[in-house]
């Protein structure tokens, strides 16, 4: 059977000649505006009016008007503007599926805490600083300050792909992991907890890890109650979505030195304005929503779309990677 693949995601040339010839026998309709970046869902477009599949990132509530459309597949770790009881129900009920490719960005984001993690603990982020500015060689101080990760304990705030990936990275360093996640069960080398330990693990854990998407059950989950729970000078790394953290809490826990330090990758604005107060808040690095990135990032996503494409056409949507519905 052929089917019509509607896509609005910009591939560069070489992931949409291995998308096109992927789908040899199959239409492939691309959308009159292409998206380069996944924070933004794309506009109205004619072209899903015959779309069987849709590869990219759409406007939520387009696809829930096109009934042809029987499996949305979103370019990106996370689909919070899909993550709402009636888009979910509404594909559950008429037997769509939807994927995400958070398995595609699991390496890069669990590379770059660990990245984070390493820095902190040896002193490089202060270091380069201290090249930057009056250049002076802080022997005593930065070898007394410098911490092993080797045994200290990690809370991870949600438990999918990219946390699974951080576990089995930390794995050497014999570190004790805790994650909470919605649905408690046993995972290797975790120990999931559940939402009512989440406070008293926070005074235990050295690093917390936000890896939450934003949906309304997660906006301002990180807030000014659960930072004066964490452990003093724990650090802070926050991967998931801007909007599930209090930023001004964050910035005063930091402030005040409750927090010894915060990596932040994403932000409730972004770009986030440079009057933000983020960019000078004592012990806040900041980078720029990066920690995803990966030099073959568009082929990646093709091939993850190709190899999950084989899968549904054949009937086998069980087999689908990353299947949310």
């Amino acid at each position: 059977m052929s089917y019509t693949i509607w896509c609005n995601a910009a591939l560069n040339e070489r992931a949409e000649s291995l998308l096109v010839e992927g789908l040899d026998g199959h239409r492939v309709v691309f959308a009159e505006e292409r998206l380069a970046s996944v924070l933004k869902a794309g506009k109205s477009d004619a072209g899903l009016a015959e779309a069987d599949v849709v590869f990219g990132q759409p406007e939520a509530a387009e696809c829930l008007l096109r009934k042809k459309i029987k499996w949305v597949a979103v370019t990106s770790a996370g689909y919070g503007r899909y993550d709402t009881p009636e888009f979910l129900e509404s594909f559950k009920a008429r037997g769509a599926v939807f994927t995400s490719s958070s398995s595609v960005f699991a390496e890069p984001c669990a590379q770059h805490v660990m990245a984070m993690m390493l820095a902190l603990g040896r002193q490089l982020l202060e270091s380069h600083a201290e090249q930057l500015g009056d250049r002076q060689w802080k022997f005593f101080e930065r070898r007394s300050a410098s911490v092993l990760m080797n045994g200290q304990t990690v809370l991870l705030l949600g438990y999918g792909n990219i946390a699974r990936r951080l576990t089995e990275l930390l794995a050497p360093f014999g570190m004790k992991i805790y994650a909470v996640r919605r649905k408690a069960h046993s995972e290797r080398g975790v120990f999931v907890i559940s939402e009512e330990r989440v406070t008293s693990v926070l005074g235990e854990a050295d690093h917390v890890v936000n890896l939450l998407p934003d949906n309304e059950a997660t906006r301002n989950y990180v807030n000014a109650r659960r930072l004066a729970a964490c452990k003093p000078g724990a650090r802070f790394y926050n991967i998931g979505r801007g909007t599930t953290v209090d930023e001004n809490a964050l910035m005063q826990a930091l402030e005040s030195g409750r927090l010894g330090a915060a990596y932040l990758d994403v932000f409730a604005e972004e770009p986030l304005p440079s009057s933000s107060r983020l960019w000078t808040t004592r012990n806040c690095f900041i980078t720029p929503h990066t920690a995803g990135g990966r030099s073959d990032q568009d082929v990646a996503l093709v091939r993850h779309f190709l190899g999950n494409f084989g899968k549904w056409a054949e009937g086998r949507e069980e087999a689908m990677g990353d299947r949310v519905v």
